[in-house]
Formats: structure tokens, sequence, C-alpha cells
């Protein structure tokens, strides 16, 4: 069942990467419209740059939890199966650790039993623990900074499930061998 959830989750991140890879070719375009017609729309820039931000760390929760994000195998391949799969392993629980950490920098970072305790005022929480986040406004667009960051506590969340998952499913870190074509 988790197994399941976990890849309707990654599948559902995948379409909303495209969606934002989408807005983002959809904003440059607009932007280089714009600019060629000497009407440049500035906010144009900072939309683009939160669409790719969330474009990204969607598209890597779906990476990791497939096991394929970027790595350098010279090493790990020239190990036999065994090997290879304890490094499958020790690559899964490094991954794990770092979702658990970011998480839990997430939570010191956005403080969210410090905002309650101050009553959801920004200037009470800011002035309490010097923590400036739920005042920091964009550039050029009408929001605060605070909704784009919340993929980082969602991507910290999405990585520990995925992962989780993963180890849960095949604790010996199944990973394919290119050169077999098969599970390892």
């Amino acid at each position: 069942m988790l197994q399941r959830l976990s890849t309707r989750l990654a599948q559902i991140e995948l379409v909303l990467a495209g969606f934002f890879a989408l807005l983002v070719t959809i904003l440059i375009i607009y932007n280089v419209i714009t600019r060629a017609m000497n009407n440049s729309q500035f906010w144009v820039d900072e939309a683009a740059i939160f669409a790719m931000i969330w474009m990204l760390f969607l598209g890597t929760a779906v990476l990791l939890k497939q096991r394929q994000a970027v790595a350098v195998t010279a090493l790990v391949d020239v190990l036999p199966r065994k090997w290879r799969r304890i490094v499958g392993v020790f690559v899964d629980l490094s991954v794990l650790l770092f979702g658990i950490l970011l998480l839990v920098f997430c939570w010191k970072w956005y403080a969210p039993l410090d905002m309650i305790q101050a009553g959801f005022d920004k200037d009470a929480f800011s002035a309490e623990t010097f923590n400036f986040m739920y005042q920091q406004k964009a550039v050029t667009l009408p929001m605060f900074k605070f909704w784009a960051w919340l993929i980082v506590p969602y991507f910290a969340v999405s990585l520990c499930f995925h992962t989780l998952v993963n180890l849960m499913n095949d604790p010996r870190g199944h990973y394919m061998d290119e050169s077999e074509g098969q599970a390892l």
C-alpha cells in the first residue's frame, strides 16, 4: 500500500514538475516578447525563478524515489554485486539522513510553534525570534517569499517518505545492473 502511495505521489510530483517547466517556458517566452516590444514586465523574471525552483525540487523528489539521481558510479561499477547492494543501502540511508536533517532545518526555519505562540502576528514573531522569513516580500510579485519557500519542507517530507518506502520495499539496495540489464 505504501509503495502504491509513493508511486502515485511521484506521478503527481512529476505532473506538477512538468506544469512548472511549461510555466517557466511560457514566462520566458512572454518575457522575450515584452522586452522586444520595449515593455518589460519585471515580475516575470521572479515568477520564472520561483517556478523553476518548484520544478527542480519536485523533479528531484521523483528522481530520488526512482533511485535515478545523478551519480558517479565508476568505483561502484567494479565492485562485486554484494558490495554494490551495500553501497545502494548506504546511499538510501544517506538520502534519508539528508531528508531528516532538511526537515529539522525547515522546522527551525519556519518555527511553526513560535508562530502559533506569537498568535500568527508576523511582527511579534520576528521580534521574539529575530526570524524575519514571514516578513520578506518578493521583489516584484505581490506575495511573501515564505510561500515560495514552502517547497523546501514539502521536499524534505516527500524525500523521507519515498526513501523510507524504498528501504521498506527493498532493504537490500535494489539497483539496476546496466551491464546485465537486470536488478541486482
